[in-house]
């Protein structure tokens, strides 16, 4: 089976997130009487210009994301200051897996039977060996990348700039755009003063702060 689309799923966010976070940053300003029941909004656009992010640690957002491939989840993985919960290959059996088809492969016929022809005899090699009762844990080394491999995820605002910063450039990776620019969106709903900045370009799947 082949997927084309992640889903992305918000598992949980910080509560009155944007609020938490005026609280933290006018701690540092003693100004907690300047709190209103909107002033979050001119507060932390103003912090994130000025380059105070700290703020956006005390608050965070867990996703679990579906229809992405192993290779996608290596590059993810490597944002330390984040929180991971990756399928095992170890003690998940994979005789029935989900694929990805990169667009370039997709778009090239030829390239897409020998694609095809390679998923197949994976899946037909791992399942010889499971038959020849070889471990999971070690009939998972012939599986490719192009494995769908769920994967919940979890870090501070702060974080989630730094990788929408990283990850959507036009120059990154198309699969991890395509999952950030869910995520993203998924964000500025909850936390537009945080998230509201990034704008959006859908044809390229890239978003760029206008703050920055």
């Amino acid at each position: 089976m082949e997927i084309f689309k992640p889903e992305v799923i918000l598992l949980a966010i910080t509560p009155n997130a944007e609020k938490l976070i005026e609280e933290a940053g006018r701690t540092c300003y003693l100004s907690l009487s300047k709190i209103t029941d909107d002033s979050e909004k001119n507060f932390i656009r103003s912090a994130i210009k000025r380059g105070h992010h700290s703020i956006l640690e005390h608050a965070t957002a867990t996703f679990r994301i579906l229809g992405a491939s192993r290779a996608f989840t290596h590059q993810l993985v490597r944002h330390r200051l984040a929180s991971f919960s990756q399928q095992s290959q170890r003690y998940v059996d994979e005789s029935e897996f989900n694929y990805i088809v990169p667009p370039d492969i997709a778009a090239n016929p030829d390239a897409l039977r020998v694609y095809r022809d390679f998923i197949e005899h994976a899946r037909q090699t791992y399942g010889k060996f499971r038959e020849l009762g070889i471990k999971k844990e070690d009939a998972r080394f012939i599986l490719p990348n192009a494995l769908e491999s769920q994967i919940v995820f979890s870090a501070n605002f702060r974080e989630f700039r730094t990788v929408f910063n990283l990850r959507l450039e036009k120059a990154a990776q198309w699969e991890i755009r395509r999952v950030c620019l869910e995520m993203l969106k998924i964000l500025q709903q909850h936390a537009p003063s945080v998230f509201g900045d990034y704008i959006i370009n859908e044809e390229e799947c890239t978003a760029r702060s206008n703050l920055i």
